[in-house]
Order: C-alpha cells, then structure tokens, then sequence
C-alpha cells in the first residue's frame, strides 16, 4: 500500500512538473511574438535595460546585449530624464525604449548601435549604492 502511494506521488509530482515546463515555453514563445510583432509593423524593436550616458557616449545595456546609443536629439531627452535619478555619475539607471537598431557606421566601439524613437518607461535604480575603493 505504502509502494502504491508513492508510486502515484512521484507520477503526479513529474506530470504536473511537465504541465508548468509547457506553461513557461508558451510564455516564452508570447513574449518573442510580441516583439517580433513590433519589428513587422515599423522596423522598430521595444528594448528594455540600463542606460548610462557620460559626455560624449552613452549605452544600452540589457541581459543579452549592449548596444551604443546614437546621440541625437532622443538620447539627450532621455538623458535629461534619467539625470535626476542617478546616485552618482555612473549609475544605470533602467529604461524601456522603442528603438532601430543599424550598424554602427563609425566602425569604433560597439558592432551595432540603436537610434532611439520613443521613450516608453524610465525608472529609478533598484539595488545599493556602488562600493567605492579608496586608495592610500
């Protein structure tokens, strides 16, 4: 009797394992359609990541890309808008934009660069503070 229940434990443990793994694929697969469904209708594609811009440079930095940032007159705006919740001079703050990305036509720094169409989202940084080293 003990042998059956955990038999049927263990079967029901693996199939409801195997319904959340499919759940998550389909998710998964939402998420590309949607950003895909962008890159159709106008050639842009919606990004979401941590943007720092310092004098001459800025860039955008997600989980699995960092692209420059073509300084016109969309990543001054955005720059404006991110100053205010910064710590410090180099902090990342998170953004959300609606962006072309093209090759960089400099050939210097980044493969690819974006040119920012539309600012969706800014927010202020999660996180602590940066540790600071301070020498002798």
């Amino acid at each position: 009797m003990r042998k059956a229940f955990m038999i049927t434990s263990l079967l029901a443990v693996f199939f409801i394992g195997c319904k959340q793994d499919a759940k998550k694929e389909e998710v998964k697969e939402n998420d590309t359609t949607q950003v895909e469904e962008i890159k159709k209708t106008d050639g842009l594609v919606a990004l979401q990541g941590e943007f720092i811009y310092i004098a001459d440079a800025a860039v955008l930095k997600g989980n699995d890309f960092i692209y420059g940032v073509e300084l016109d007159s969309m990543s001054m705006k955005l720059a404006e808008e991110v100053k205010p919740l910064k710590r410090e001079d180099f902090d990342m703050v998170p953004v959300m934009v609606k962006a072309k990305v093209k090759p960089n036509p400099a050939k210097e720094g980044w493969d690819q660069i974006i040119e920012i169409k539309e600012i969706l989202k800014v927010s202020a940084p999660t996180g602590e503070e940066a540790i600071k080293v301070k020498g002798k």
